[in-house]
């Protein structure tokens, strides 16, 4: 049976601009399912993704569902789209609110979305539900990206006992892109759901920045990867303070052996 490997990305070009990101979002599952691993695919519906040029289209058995944040009702639509050339197939989390008509973190004058900590529970939550769906289960899940942060919490503790996810392990890419802004004061309250409850959130400032956001994504992670060519260093620090393993950036070319190599590691321990 192959290694299941779930990617969940912030940015796949090219769908978005190209970025040190985005290029990794794109071709680091295509080299990662060359190797023999069985890969799924996600990433938010940012507005600016032309769907008509894109070739997305909506998967009704996977939508409808109804997400709760904040005790106000947010409707799932899941879009599905095949990278050209490489064909990897890509899972889009689109809703009215959080991504129709908006861009990625910044509006059009150049300020960020207050809500952007909420899109980011709605796209971890929206995410792992399909995932569930889709009765697959992932040994390995990458999370990229500061909207992926949330994962690694809602995995070790709201889906821990779902058959999905219960022997999985959580790996977080840090990267040079960060939030300006806080996520605002409603983000702890946003985030409660299932075993996900407040109080773990209490060592953590009220006020979640993207340092904040990071050090969660941590926390709850089994491995990091420094995924940038230049990660935030105080990030980087805290995860070797927590011991954690530690992948180091492999430079930009040639480096998926050195990805399959940490994710096996990862699986071992």
């Amino acid at each position: 049976m192959p290694k299941k490997v779930l990617f969940i990305n912030q940015e796949i070009a090219p769908y978005v601009p190209d970025s040190e990101m985005s290029i990794l979002g794109k071709l680091l599952p295509q080299a990662i399912q060359e190797r023999g691993y069985e890969i799924r695919t996600f990433m938010p519906k940012w507005g600016m993704i032309n769907e008509r040029r894109g070739q997305l289209h909506e998967v009704i058995r996977l939508s409808g569902m109804n997400l709760i944040i904040d005790d106000t009702d947010h409707p799932l639509i899941i879009k599905v789209a095949s990278i050209p050339v490489s064909r990897i197939q890509v899972y889009f989390i689109d809703n009215d609110d959080y991504f129709q008509k908006r861009k990625m973190e910044e509006d059009e004058s150049g300020e960020e979305y207050a809500d952007n900590g909420e899109r980011a529970i709605f796209f971890a939550r929206g995410v792992l539900e399909t995932v569930k769906k889709l009765r697959w289960i992932p040994d390995i899940i990458i999370c990229q990206g500061w909207m992926s942060a949330v994962v690694p919490l809602y995995i070790k503790t709201a889906y821990h006992e779902e058959p999905s996810f219960a022997n999985a392990k959580v790996v977080t890419s840090l990267f040079a892109k960060q939030l300006k802004n806080d996520l605002g004061t409603n983000f702890k309250r946003s985030l409660e759901f299932r075993d996900a409850k407040p109080s773990l959130l209490s060592s953590y400032s009220d006020d979640f920045n993207f340092l904040e956001l990071g050090k969660l994504a941590i926390d709850y992670s089994d491995g990091i990867v420094e995924a940038g060519s230049d990660v935030n260093a105080s990030l980087l620090s805290y995860a070797k303070e927590k011991g954690l393993p530690i992948m180091n950036y492999p430079g930009s070319e040639n480096y998926a052996d050195a990805y399959v190599e940490f994710y096996e590691k990862i699986l071992g321990e």
